[in-house]
């Protein structure tokens, strides 16, 4: 297990150094683009252009550009926003993420209760009009795109019906935990539950289709003739050998969504998270906070398979012999 772990992981650190320079390439080495002019600005005399040019090594080859840059962006730290002028990027990464992270967490419970509960209860009641039921409604979170539905809950709960309704809810925007736990939580209660709408009706339908197929497996048939209730079925066997691919794309889900895909929910919500950093910085062609955003999502997602491949050989020892 541990040459498996250990394997995995030294390929995870391949997968991000060459998606790093993937990244470099594309922003930084792509012909036509000047990336000395963005950071000098508009109007820059040519000595000031040689200046940054030789300060970021652009005038040397593109190895050791690619180093200078690396060392800019996470040695020394001091690599700079191209717009504004003197914000450094990594702490604004870093500034985000407790945002980002709050968000992620507490849809990932919301979701995972939900997504587990119907999931069992569809599978478990198969045949029943509570089957059905229930996968109406997940299929009414999936259909419901984020940023539509985030509208419309702002629209209802700031504007239309805030006076009478929903006068307890906070205006737009994000409140430390350390600040405050329950303006926090208040802040965070609305994007949670759009968020979560959307995954608990994924794995509800998932979780569903695995247990009924579980249901129907010969260790299932023989626990019955062995006695055992129904319940103790549904739970101690059928159950956890379900939530096996759950595990595996709740891995995949949380790490992309930390890493940024939770765009849309922190823009309609207002959130300073690192999905709205990086869609402001996309608006004004920021380049060093888009190549480090995207460093940063790179890591989450490469980060989360790799634990959920960890995890998945952990629960099958056939895959640490694949």
């Amino acid at each position: 297990m541990i040459g498996y772990i250990l394997r995995r992981f030294g390929a995870a650190v391949l997968v991000l150094f060459a998606i790093s320079v993937l990244v470099f390439l594309i922003f930084f080495a792509t012909p036509g683009v000047d990336p000395a002019a963005r950071i000098a600005g508009k109007n820059a005399d040519p000595a000031t252009l040689e200046q940054v040019r030789a300060s970021f090594g652009f005038d040397q080859p593109l190895p050791v550009q690619y180093l200078m840059m690396m060392k800019h962006l996470f040695v020394s730290h001091d690599l700079t926003s191209f717009v504004n002028r003197g914000t450094l990027v990594i702490p604004q990464i870093m500034d985000a993420v407790p945002v980002t992270l709050s968000l992620v967490v507490g849809a990932a419970v919301i979701w995972m209760v939900l997504g587990v509960a119907m999931g069992t209860l569809a599978g478990a009641m198969r045949g029943t009009l509570v089957d059905p039921l229930v996968m109406l409604l997940g299929v009414f979170g999936v259909s419901l795109p984020v940023y539509w539905l985030g509208e419309v809950v702002n629209l209802v709960t700031q504007k239309e019906l805030h006076d009478s309704v929903f006068s307890w809810v906070p205006p737009l925007g994000y409140v430390p935990l350390s600040q405050s736990p329950g303006q926090w939580a208040l802040h965070l209660l609305l994007p949670w539950l759009t968020l979560a709408l959307l995954y608990a009706g994924i794995y509800a339908r998932l979780l569903r289709g695995e247990l009924i197929q579980a249901l129907n497996e010969d260790y299932v048939r023989t626990a019955r003739a062995k006695g055992l209730s129904e319940r103790r079925i549904l739970i101690r066997h059928a159950l956890r050998c379900s939530l096996i691919p759950i595990v595996s794309l709740f891995g995949l889900d949380f790490g992309a969504l930390v890493g940024g895909a939770a765009l849309l929910t922190e823009v309609v919500f207002g959130l300073p998270g690192v999905g709205k950093l990086t869609y402001q910085a996309l608006q004004n062609l920021d380049l060093p906070v888009i190549m480090g955003t995207v460093l940063y999502a790179a890591f989450f997602v490469v980060l989360a398979n790799a634990v959920v491949d960890v995890l998945y050989a952990r629960l099958d020892p056939r895959v640490r012999r694949a």
